[in-house]
């Protein structure tokens, strides 16, 4: 376990190390190294701190891969990453769950440079593990309250109009180990239940135009051909809880954006992510996406299944039980630096980190170095779509001096990542999903960089 909880001491309003609102400044420095000739060591130290630049001074000596032959076409059929790249891959926490069947594997955003997460990197999550569903034999039923119950087979699906979109999926337990004080000092166990993708497929509403929908069903089932047959209820229009509350109108717009995926990132789905059709649902909890999805049924009232009862609610301190909460709200983190990713001494550096939201595009990301006295705004990287992970950079100088660095995001609704103490307060330390308070990581004066949580923040 690492550092836990810190104090937070008053600091002179001298804020060095704080990140420069100059970008040009930092321009400047590596033109400069590029353009200094034989004063290019002297200059380099500015930029890079501790790691010292050398002019080349002799030809450039051949390395062992010059005088040999490389591997020819189709020698490796279905290309894979570089023998060096062998620890990027996904992890599990061997103590969270009783075994790997019915469990979860982290995505490692610590090594990842854009907003798609490769389809051997995209987490898991399994009630009963993997299957391998034939595409031929597979079918999709849309029942209930139907004009025309229909059963689809994988050509049909493909047959239909194609719809493809950007979106994350995460679990509503990413960041769950961490209610109650820092467990994980890496990013992959602190955010890695949540990955980005392309995703194909038919959309839910064309579906629901062909089989015909009848007007007095306000929710959908989906359910899938593993073996948990995880199901869950999905809203429509004037839905009503089990007890008769209305559903929130906003939530009973989401199905909309639902489709029928067999496609993620231009293949086909791979097994562990729902081959050969899954149930996609943008922006919402990840277990609301059914894998292996076998048969969607129309509706009046929420079936209250077991998933809906027994896992995927959560107790408030007043000893109510919050259910049907289904978005996964605003959420950003750092990283780079960050425990995975450590400085290499002083000088300067770009501070790099994902934001996403359920409610749509992520509209600004602020970043403190001081442990949230001060904010700046961090550049959005393009393209910036909604409930889809969106890149954001800001020049930092590190001086050796210890630093507190977080992120925190808004997104186009107005709502702002909350702190810890603020969802403690309204949620209380034994809940277990929807965790999207402020990340810190402090930046200790060696250089490492800790998983910690602030007092009272």
């Amino acid at each position: 376990m690492s550092e836990t909880t810190l104090d937070q001491t008053p600091q002179s309003d001298a804020r060095e190390g704080v990140a420069s609102s100059d970008r040009r400044k930092f321009l400047r420095k590596s033109v400069a190294l590029a353009a200094s000739g034989a004063a290019a060591a002297a200059a380099g130290n500015a930029y890079a701190g501790d790691v010292k630049l050398e002019t080349v001074t002799e030809p450039l000596k051949d390395g062992p891969t010059r005088n040999i032959l490389g591997r020819g076409v189709v020698s490796v059929p279905y290309g894979m990453p570089s023998k060096f790249e062998k620890n990027v891959v996904r992890r599990n926490v061997s103590w969270l769950t009783a075994d790997t069947v019915a469990s979860i594997s982290f995505t490692p955003w610590q090594d990842l440079n854009g907003i798609i997460t490769p389809n051997g990197l995209h987490f898991e999550r399994h009630h009963a593990g993997a299957v391998d569903v034939d595409p031929e034999t597979h079918q999709l039923v849309i029942h209930g309250m139907v004009d025309k119950p229909m059963v689809f087979s994988m050509e049909d699906l493909k047959r239909m109009p194609s719809h493809t979109a950007i979106h994350f999926l995460e679990c509503p337990a990413n960041g769950a180990m961490e209610w109650r004080g820092v467990q994980m000092d890496s990013m992959q166990f602190t955010h890695g239940m949540m990955s980005c993708s392309e995703w194909t497929g038919v959309k839910l509403t064309d579906l629901m135009e062909y089989v015909g929908v009848d007007p007095k069903s306000t929710w959908l089932y989906a359910e899938a051909t593993d073996g948990s047959a995880l199901q869950r209820s999905i809203p429509m229009e004037g839905a009503k809880d089990q007890f008769g509350e209305p559903i929130k109108a906003s939530d009973c717009e989401l199905y909309k954006d639902a489709m029928i995926a067999y496609a993620q990132n231009g293949e086909a789905l791979r097994p562990e992510n729902g081959y050969p059709i899954r149930f996609l649902l943008p922006g919402c909890e990840a277990n609301m996406s059914i894998k292996w999805l076998r048969r969607i049924k129309f509706v009046d009232k929420p079936l209250v299944t077991y998933q809906e009862t027994r896992h995927y609610i959560e107790p408030l301190p007043d000893g109510t039980i919050r259910q049907f909460s289904f978005l996964n709200m605003a959420n950003s983190v750092i990283n780079y630096p960050c425990p995975d990713n450590q400085m290499k001494g002083k000088g300067s550096y770009e501070i790099r980190g994902i934001a996403w939201s359920g409610q749509g595009k992520i509209a600004h990301v602020d970043v403190s170095v001081d442990g949230g006295k001060n904010w700046q705004e961090a550049e959005l990287v393009e393209p910036v779509l909604s409930k889809c992970v969106t890149k954001f950079k800001l020049p930092f100088e590190w001086n050796g001096d210890e630093h507190l660095i977080m992120s925190r995001a808004t997104d186009e609704t107005g709502y702002v990542q909350p702190t810890l103490a603020q969802m403690r307060k309204v949620r209380g330390t034994n809940s277990i999903y929807h965790k999207n308070s402020i990340q810190a990581w402090k930046i200790e004066k060696t250089g490492e960089v800790k998983n910690v949580q602030i007092e009272n923040f």
